[in-house]
């Protein structure tokens, strides 16, 4: 499912779904990145190191199936699918 609306503000990804809003604030974005460093980091029992006060700067659409986020300390590798974020929001 691919959402009807993206909204992107530095704190905050804003998705419009046709059975919902959701928010999703960057820091927990930041720490849900699955790119192939802080998933290393996670199946060694680690977390992502993030600053508490992270930002968005960005986003880029991947085909019709993802995004692709920019954050200000100069993480852009993790890509988002439409599907795992529906799943971070509770929505599948």
């Amino acid at each position: 499912m691919t959402p009807h609306h993206v909204t992107l503000t530095a704190d905050a990804l804003a998705l419009t779904w046709p059975d919902g809003d959701i928010t999703l604030p960057a820091p927990l974005l930041r720490h849900a990145c699955r790119c192939a460093d802080c998933r290393a980091l996670t199946l060694r029992g680690m977390s992502p190191q993030a600053p508490a006060a992270i930002r968005l700067q960005g986003a880029e659409p991947i085909g019709h199936y993802a995004l692709q986020l920019r954050f200000d300390d100069g993480h852009q590798r993790g890509i988002y699918p439409w599907e795992y974020l529906r799943q971070m929001a509770g929505l599948d």
